[in-house]
C-alpha cells in the first residue's frame, strides 16, 4: 500500500515518552525506508514517568503532563515492564520507583541513538491531512522557543500518552462542600493529608496505591466505588464505600445512605484523551473516551497514515506499545495489507459491540484486562513477527492473582522469568 518503489517515507512522531521512543527506535531501525521526527514539548525523554513538584502548569507555561506522586512505584514487576530485548538492571527489584523507570527510558533513548530523531522544547500545534493526488500527506506545524515551521510527512504516529488531562465527574453539592476536592493527576506526597479524613473516589490501580500512600499518614481513608467490594487485607485505618450520592458542607453521603464527616475528596477517577493538535479535518472524533474510527485500536480508518500508540487501557503497556508499533511499520512498509475501510470500520464496530454485549460502559471502548494477550497476538500474526513471551502474560496474571488479596503486599515480592513461558519467585523484600 504505501511501500512502492522504495520510496523513503517522512514519519513524524508526536511524543517523546515510552511508546514515542519505541516508534522512533523501530522506524530508526529501518533506515533505507523511514525517515523519522520526533517531537517532544518537555526538555527530556519519558513522557508520563517524568516525575514534578509542580501542579497545574510548569515554569514554561506547559501543563503539568506527568501523574506521578514522590512514592510511586509500579504496580507491575519489571519483568514484565521491559521492552523485548531491553530488560531493566538486574539489580533492581521487580517493583521499581518511578525514578528508575524514568532512568530505563532514558537508557533506551541512549542506547538506541534516539537523540538523532527526537526534537526536545518543540511543541506540535498543528496536523492537517494534505491531498497529494491519490494520496494523503501530512502538515506538521511546530514550534520551538515561539518559532514556528511546518513540515510534510507521509505518516504521523501519535503517541501523546493519556494520563495528562484529568476526568473530572460532577459531584452533586460539590460547590457546598467546605473540604478539598482534587484529583489523583495533582497527588504528589501524603504529608499535606496528615490526620485527615480522605475519600478516594474510584478503586482502579491510581485509587487503590494512592488510598495506601495517603494511609501512611491520614486518620482514615475511605475507598468510595461501585465495584465489587476489593477481597484485599487493607490497613486498620482503610475502609471501602460505594460511591458517592452526594456531598454536603462537611460530609459525603454514599449511595448506600451512610454518611461519614470528611476533610477532602481525592477523585482516583481517570483521564480524558486529548489532541489538541489534530485539526477537525483530521476526523478523529472522541465520545464518552471512545476514540474513533481506529482499527484495531490503532490506525485510522481514513487516513490509514494517521496512527495511535497507547490508547488501550488496563495493559501491560511497553511490550504492547512494542507490537503496536510493529503493526504500523508493516503496514507502513507495504508488508502487511490492510482491510479496505468498510471492513476495518465493520471490525472496529464488532469489537465495540462484543464490549458492549458484556455489559461494558462505552468508556471502556479500549480497556483490555485479560483480553490484551490475545490482541497482542494477534497484532504479531497480523504484522509477521514475534509474539511477546507467555511467560510476560503468566508473571502478570500471577501478580494480578497475589494483588487482588494482599494489596498492601504484593510489591515485597521478586521474580525472575527463567524461560519462554516460566518465571520464579525469590524471597520477598522488606516493605
Amino acid at each position: 500500500m504505501f511501500g512502492h518503489a522504495m520510496m523513503k517515507l517522512r514519519v513524524a512522531v508526536i511524543g517523546g515518552g515510552a511508546a514515542g521512543l519505541c516508534a522512533l527506535r523501530h522506524l530508526s531501525a529501518c533506515g533505507e525506508r523511514f525517515d523519522p521526527v520526533g517531537f517532544e514539548q518537555l526538555d527530556g525523554v519519558g513522557g508520563t514517568w517524568r516525575y514534578t513538584d509542580h501542579i497545574g502548569t510548569m515554569e514554561n507555561g506547559i501543563p503539568v503532563q506527568s501523574s506521578m506522586y514522590r512514592n510511586l512505584k509500579t504496580n507491575l514487576p519489571k519483568e514484565v515492564m521491559a521492552f523485548p530485548g531491553f530488560p531493566f538492571p538486574q539489580n533492581l527489584p521487580s517493583f521499581v520507583k518511578h525514578e528508575d523507570v524514568l532512568q530505563y527510558l532514558t537508557d533506551y533513548y541512549q542506547h538506541y541513538d534516539l537523540h538523532k530523531y527526537l526534537k526536545l522544547n518543540t511543541r506540535v500545534d498543528l496536523v492537517e491531512p494534505v491531498k497529494a493526488g491519490t494520496r494523503t500527506e501530512w502538515s506538521v506545524t511546530y514550534s520551538s522557543e515561539n518559532q514556528s515551521q511546518t513540515g510534510q510527512f507521509d505518516a504521523v504516529i501519535v503517541c501523546n500518552g493519556h494520563y495528562a488531562v484529568p476526568l473530572v465527574p460532577h459531584l452533586e453539592g460539590e460547590k457546598s462542600f467546605q473540604g478539598e476536592i482534587t484529583h489523583s493527576h495533582d497527588y504528589r506526597v501524603p504529608d499535606v493529608y496528615k490526620d485527615k479524613v480522605v475519600v478516594c473516589l474510584g478503586a482502579a490501580a491510581s485509587g487503590q496505591d494512592v488510598s495506601l500512600d495517603i494511609a501512611t499518614v491520614a486518620n482514615k481513608v475511605i475507598i468510595s466505588h461501585n465495584k465489587p467490594s476489593l477481597k484485599t487485607v487493607l490497613p486498620s485505618n482503610v475502609c471501602q464505600q460505594t460511591g458517592i450520592d452526594r456531598l454536603t458542607e462537611k460530609t459525603a453521603v454514599f449511595t448506600n445512605g451512610k454518611e461519614e464527616p470528611v476533610d477532602v475528596i481525592m477523585l482516583c477517577t481517570g483521564y480524558r484523551y486529548s489532541f489538541p493538535f489534530l485539526s477537525p479535518n483530521c476526523a478523529v472524533n472522541i465520545e464518552d473516551e471512545r476514540v474513533t474510527p481506529l482499527y484495531k485500536h490503532i490506525i485510522h480508518t481514513r487516513y490509514p497514515t494517521l496512527s495511535f500508540i497507547g490508547i488501550c487501557k488496563t495493559i501491560c503497556p511497553f511490550p504492547q506499545f512494542e507490537n503496536q508499533v510493529r503493526f504500523v511499520l508493516s503496514m507502513l512498509d507495504g508488508s502487511m495489507p490492510l482491510p479496505n475501510q468498510t471492513e476495518m470500520e465493520r471490525d472496529t464496530e464488532k469489537d465495540f459491540q462484543a464490549r458492549l454485549a458484556e455489559g461494558l460502559p462505552t468508556r471502556h471502548a479500549h480497556s483490555m484486562g485479560p483480553r490484551q494477550w490475545a490482541y497482542n497476538d494477534m497484532l504479531a500474526h497480523m504484522g509477521g513477527f514475534e509474539v511477546i513471551p507467555p511467560a510476560v502474560q503468566n508473571l502478570y496474571d500471577e501478580v494480578h492473582r497475589v494483588r487482588v488479596t494482599n494489596l498492601p503486599g504484593y510489591k515485597r515480592k521478586q521474580y525472575r522469568l527463567t524461560g519462554e513461558d516460566s518465571f520464579q519467585e525469590n524471597e520477598c523484600i522488606g516493605s
